[in-house]
């Protein structure tokens, strides 16, 4: 497909839910809003990276959700970096190491949980599941993993602030989904839709678990662990060939989304009701106000001319933050709340 080709063709909108906020991502550029403890909404832009337009062979199958995964994590770091600061007074905000650390932690924790932890304990009990490189020790592996991932989900979705980003989670998905059935962005228009989407990160996930069984055992049928009883280095291997073949999983997982999108396909659509099912703990119902922070972060990422006659004033103020999109072509400012209803000590454009 050509690069012009690519510009016109129907565009997937999507998101991420950040502490009180939304980021939405659109063809060439993504927007973060989040509300302010004032009520002022703080909105930035950015540029999407262009290295797949210079780099054309990552725009191929496989390769493409490889990359998606670098620019997803790398986006969403920034986005969340962006409203942990933005959702808290001055004196609160986290320094830029601060910040960093804590994702280093999150990062070491996910492969301790998540890969690590699993291996730990099934390397244990190695010889009683015919050994490490068998279909039924991959098997029981990867439902170890799926129901850590889910004890993990239910018990971060009894924190408070995580549900209040899970609410924000159901109210992007609330407006991309009004969106693509033609509603306006008002908030009475979005709200009937649905919290679920068939092209969640949620399902992306969960296409994971279940693709990471099939390719790890493939994987330790042609590689086979280490012969003897070193228990350190048969630990070594299972670990190392799960995060060596995560890109793989993850661009495979990519593929299997994008086809889950067709939702006129009955086959599709019943591939994605795991993942609908598993957004009954990652989304919850938004109310007006969280709704309205995910139009301003997606109106700020459509070209104009798609918003004519769907978008409206909404009544919070705005505050812009970095705009490193603004000369973008045809991508506009959403419109402040008129000046009365603004709160006189907030930078309103």
């Amino acid at each position: 497909m050509s690069a012009d080709t690519e510009d016109h063709a129907p565009h997937f909108y999507g998101g991420q839910a950040v502490l009180e906020g939304v980021m939405m991502r659109g063809r060439n550029t993504w927007a973060v809003a989040v509300r302010r403890p004032d009520g002022v909404i703080y909105l930035e832009r950015h540029q999407v990276s262009d290295f797949p337009k210079r780099n054309p062979i990552w725009t191929k199958p496989m390769l493409r959700g490889m990359w998606g995964l670098v620019d997803a994590l790398t986006i969403g770091t920034r986005a969340l970096t962006i409203s942990a600061n933005a959702a808290v007074e001055d004196e609160e905000q986290l320094s830029k190491g601060e910040m960093g650390g804590s994702l280093l932690v999150a990062l070491v924790a996910f492969i301790g949980i998540f890969i690590v932890l699993p291996n730990l304990g099934l390397a244990a009990i190695e010889d009683s599941l015919g050994g490490g490189d068998t279909v039924r020790f991959h098997l029981v592996e990867g439902l170890v993993r799926l129901v850590i991932f889910m004890a993990y989900l239910l018990a971060i979705s009894m924190l408070a602030d995580i549900k209040r980003v899970f609410r924000y989670h159901g109210g992007e998905h609330k407006t991309i989904m009004a969106w693509e059935h033609g509603e306006d962005l008002r908030a009475p228009d979005i709200q009937p839709y649905s919290t679920k989407h068939p092209r969640c990160g949620t399902n992306f996930l969960l296409i994971v678990m279940f693709l990471a069984i099939v390719i790890y055992t493939t994987a330790g049928i042609i590689v086979p662990s280490p012969d003897g009883e070193n228990f350190l280095a048969f630990l070594g291997y299972q670990v190392g060939l799960r995060v060596v073949l995560l890109p793989v999983v993850a661009g495979l997982a990519y593929e299997v989304l994008r086809l889950g999108a067709d939702q006129s396909n009955p086959f599709l659509k019943w591939l994605a009701v795991p993942g609908l099912w598993l957004q009954k703990i990652t989304t919850k119902e938004p109310d007006d106000e969280m709704v309205e922070v995910a139009i301003r972060a997606f109106e700020a990422v459509v070209p104009s001319g798609d918003l004519d006659g769907r978008t409206t004033d909404l009544p919070s103020p705005i505050e812009w933050g970095a705009d490193t999109a603004a000369e973008a072509v045809g991508l506009p400012k959403p419109v402040a709340a008129p000046e009365s209803e603004a709160d006189p000590g907030s930078a309103i454009t």
